[in-house]
């Protein structure tokens, strides 16, 4: 078997037994994916168009999914500053908790290494499929630190917070 053969299919195993774990919780993949997503996204990607980018699946799919989400209880929705008509998503303390529980049942064997070659392997599928490029804001371009450890955005030109440094976002541009 060809190693990337191999690895392909490890990492389909991998991704079945975390989906396992996940229906525990009687959501659906779309469901938790989309849960999952949104306890790492920044403000700024957390609307319909850019999950769906992110789950690579329809603006309609996401919707759908987004609605049933919050008919349950566990993510909120708002119109964004400036512009009523789009949305924006965010946990609720129910949802961080129910992502949360099932995260951290997820064994403690990752590694730096295994990460890193996780990266490098996604960053492959995604340019080899034309597709977009998530990333955490701290590692990206646009991100800088100003005088007394201040974040901000270079693209959008705003001021960050804190916990954003750490979380994906849909602008992110790798560092050169």
């Amino acid at each position: 078997m060809m190693p990337q053969t191999e690895v392909m299919l490890l990492l389909d195993r991998i991704a079945r037994l975390h989906a396992a774990r996940r229906r525990a919780v009687t959501l659906t993949d779309a469901q938790c994916a989309t849960l999952e997503y949104l306890a790492r996204a920044n403000r700024f990607s957390r609307s319909p168009s850019v999950i769906a980018d992110y789950l690579a699946t329809t603006r309609g799919t996401a919707s759908q999914t987004l609605k049933s989400l919050a008919e349950k209880g566990l993510i909120t929705e708002e119109a964004t500053e400036g512009d009523r008509r789009q949305r924006r998503y965010a946990l609720t303390e129910g949802g961080r908790t129910l992502v949360e529980g099932w995260l951290a049942s997820t064994a403690k064997a990752e590694t730096a290494e295994a990460v890193q070659a996780a990266r490098t392997l996604l960053r492959s599928l995604i340019a080899s499929a034309g597709g977009k490029s998530f990333g955490m804001c701290r590692d990206c371009r646009h991100h800088s630190i100003g005088p007394g450890g201040t974040r901000t955005c270079g693209l959008l030109q705003i001021t960050l917070a804190l916990e954003e440094a750490g979380q994906l976002c849909h602008e992110f541009a790798e560092a050169g």
